[in-house]
């Protein structure tokens, strides 16, 4: 739940609370989207996950006839708004993913950049635009179609140099704007109004800035995009103000580097993993610490909430010391309801936008979709 303005407030200390104008200010929902809302699933109680996903196999992508028993080296994976479209990088190409045929003949490959793609994002208002940064130092925006035709080859409309690799990218909730981090953890908008897909015109980069002096590792937009997240290298979260980035709050979150933040659909929690293997889930009314999750091994380098906010998990990037399986826990109580086996540790995951349908890459075979085609 979230503050009204005539809400009270609990106790507040420093270390974890905000000031009212800032507790007041966020809001839960993106009142910005243009497109229609689809059907959603219907909420699954936590009682009943582990029996519901119990004997669940999971869809199996691969880009290869003969799925490899190495898993393949995947570095990060998005659904599209709708769900209509997964889209994954490996190596310089980005590929997108039908999820209604899961051959790779119905997908469509992007093809670019020069080096390692880190971060893709789709855009959260308009259908099949995408977006996507790397070490070749370029944000680049495509067009992409799922469907008939979906096997063919693309090109990126837009593209923009940042004058350093690119470590991640976040979009808007309006669709307006981009954010991206250089791996000198320089933060660089960009206004992608002006290069929307069909215009002629070029992107607009604004001047980059540095937010201090420890490492910035990622950054998320609140669901009403009057705020961004940054998860620092001294554990901390930076809550900035968009677009101003004026520094509003700041949550002492871990003990080691914080990696990776989300705020959960319906609004209640900010969930933030970090390096000492824990994920702490921050009540949006007091901004205080509700949950700690425990059940992981590693640094948690990727965190995704169902589409109702109700569950959450997470995953290692990366990195080759977490533990295999994933561990889905009850946002509102912090229980683990269920733990997916896997045979290798898992480096990216998400929820599907609309049903609990979970993609997660880092296991054999390719990326792996469980859920997918069931009623779930």
């Amino acid at each position: 739940m979230f503050l009204s303005p005539n809400r009270s407030h609990t106790k507040r200390t420093e270390a974890d609370c905000s000031s009212a104008p800032f507790a007041t200010r966020i809001d839960a929902h993106n009142p910005s989207s243009t497109m229609p809302a689809p059907a959603r699933s219907r909420p699954l109680k936590k009682d009943f996950f582990s029996q519901t996903f119990k004997g669940q196999k999971p869809v199996v992508f691969s880009e290869n006839a003969r799925p490899s028993t190495i898993p393949p080296h995947i570095r990060h994976l998005a659904w599209s708004s709708t769900g209509a479209a997964l889209a994954t990088t490996s190596g310089s190409k980005v590929r997108i993913w039908n999820p209604d045929r899961p051959n790779v003949k119905s997908s469509q490959e992007l093809l670019g950049h020069v080096g390692s793609v880190e971060k893709l994002v789709w855009n959260p208002t308009r259908e099949g635009e995408i977006a996507t940064t790397g070490n070749d130092g370029t944000v680049k925006l495509w067009d992409v179609r799922v469907g008939p035709g979906a096997h063919n080859k693309a090109v990126p409309v837009k593209e923009i140099a940042l004058g350093d690799g690119g470590l991640f990218l976040a979009w808007s909730p309006t669709g307006q704007h981009l954010v991206a981090g250089r791996r000198d953890d320089v933060i660089v908008p960009i206004d992608v109004r002006m290069g929307a897909m069909g215009n002629t015109e070029d992107l607009t980069m604004q001047e980059g800035r540095k937010l201090g002096s420890a490492q910035t590792n990622q950054m998320a937009f609140s669901n009403s995009g009057r705020e961004v997240f940054a998860t620092t290298g001294e554990g901390t979260v930076k809550v900035l103000d968009w677009p101003s980035m004026t520094l509003l709050h700041t949550l002492n979150a871990h003990t080691s580097a914080a990696y990776s933040v989300q705020h959960s659909p319906n609004g209640d929690f900010v969930a933030v993993g970090g390096g000492d293997s824990l994920v702490t889930l921050w009540d949006t009314t007091d901004w205080v610490c509700k949950h700690t999750l425990s059940n992981m091994t590693g640094s948690i380098h990727c965190l995704s909430f169902s589409f109702d906010g109700t569950y959450i998990c997470g995953a290692h990037g990366m990195d080759k010391d977490g533990d295999k399986g994933i561990h889905v826990a009850c946002a509102q109580t912090g229980e683990t309801v269920h733990t997916f086996d896997t045979t290798h540790i898992i480096n990216v995951l998400a929820w599907h936008p609309l049903r609990y349908w979970l993609a997660y890459a880092g296991d054999t075979g390719g990326v792996k979709v469980i859920g997918l085609g069931s009623n779930l």
